[in-house]
């Protein structure tokens, strides 16, 4: 299954073929539709997600791993469990302390991701 799988109901993450899109960085776009987006992302250790920001609404939930977020002004490191709600315009990015996976959820979906 490819990433042109839009309101499917069933998506399967062994289905998807996963996309680098930073050194250590995969990501894999999972169930979405127009109003929202569940994205996996896989990062070793060192590899970072650099600042930036967008006009999408980001919760990430942090399933395994420790990174240190930098979200507007703040700093601070999370680990497997935490979650971190990013408003739409905000400056955001990572450095992953400790390989991990990050559970990204984006409203409306990224239409830049497929």
């Amino acid at each position: 299954m490819t990433k042109n799988h839009k309101d499917a109901v069933w998506v399967f993450g062994r289905d998807i073929e996963g996309e680098v899109t930073a050194p250590g960085v995969e990501r894999k776009v999972l169930a979405y539709c127009d109003k929202m987006m569940c994205v996996e992302n896989r990062f070793d250790t060192g590899a970072t997600g650099a600042l930036h920001s967008h006009p999408h609404t980001q919760i990430t939930y942090v399933a395994e791993g420790r990174f240190r977020f930098t979200v507007g002004d703040e700093v601070k490191e999370v680990t497997g469990g935490d979650t971190l709600c990013k408003q739409n315009g905000v400056t955001h990015g990572c450095v992953c302390l400790e390989k991990g996976v990050l559970v990204d959820f984006f409203t409306p979906m990224r239409e830049d991701f497929v």
